[in-house]
């Protein structure tokens, strides 16, 4: 296999980076969750309720590739590289589901996507160079934090919308899943006060990019 220098990787952090902004993903080809339901008739404020829902999960899968770009940029292990590059892979399905889903629901992605990929991607890039048993800690905790916030969400939906429910099923098993690939690696468990500016940062983008 061929070695990248630092950067080399920086540089295929910077395709990774535009094509994700871009809404043209690496992804892993898995088809459309919400292709096998029906579409039910939703009111305008059912509507926007949910598309405010599915930009919040857009944003968040933003966030997601670029933790994961950043954090395969300084990772001293290949394994821990190679299962960044295919979680990150496995989070484009995510993020081109949630945006086909906004396509249907008439609306539109967070104004604020690149501010939002340019902090994880640091974000990133800090835990990683810590060491790869904190990365994968870090990589672990905002899994378990995604799972809660999907399932929060999983009730949140309005009762008919079962569409983007089913998507949002999808995406909470393959995150529960990263989460425990994390741990088996080896995770370290993040100090309380981390998780908990963890928790603070993820409320504001939740609260911003349901309306942006």
């Amino acid at each position: 296999m061929r070695h990248y220098t630092f950067l080399d990787k920086l540089c295929l952090g910077l395709d990774q980076a535009v094509r994700t902004l871009m809404d043209n993903p690496k992804t892993s080809g898995l088809s459309y969750p919400g292709k096998s339901v029906d579409e039910q008739a939703l009111t305008a404020t059912q509507r926007k309720h949910s598309a405010g829902l599915m930009r919040i999960n857009h944003a968040g899968e933003i966030c997601a590739q670029a933790l994961y770009h950043g954090q395969g940029v300084v990772s001293r292990s290949r394994e821990v590289q190679e299962k960044m590059h295919q979680a990150a892979i496995e989070e484009g399905d995510h993020l081109a589901w949630c945006k086909q889903r906004l396509d249907e629901l008439g609306s539109h992605v967070s104004y604020l996507n690149p501010l939002w990929y340019a902090g994880s991607f640091c974000i990133g890039m800090a835990a990683g160079m810590i060491g790869d048993k904190w990365s994968l800690g870090f990589v672990a905790e905002t899994e378990s934090q995604v799972v809660a916030h999907l399932k929060n969400h999983l009730q949140n939906l309005p009762a008919n919308d079962a569409r983007s429910y089913t998507i949002l099923q999808r995406m909470e098993t393959d995150e529960a899943k990263h989460r425990d690939e994390a741990i088996a690696l080896g995770a370290k468990v993040l100090p309380d006060f981390m998780r908990k500016m963890m928790a603070i940062t993820s409320k504001v983008m939740v609260k911003t990019a349901y309306w942006m």
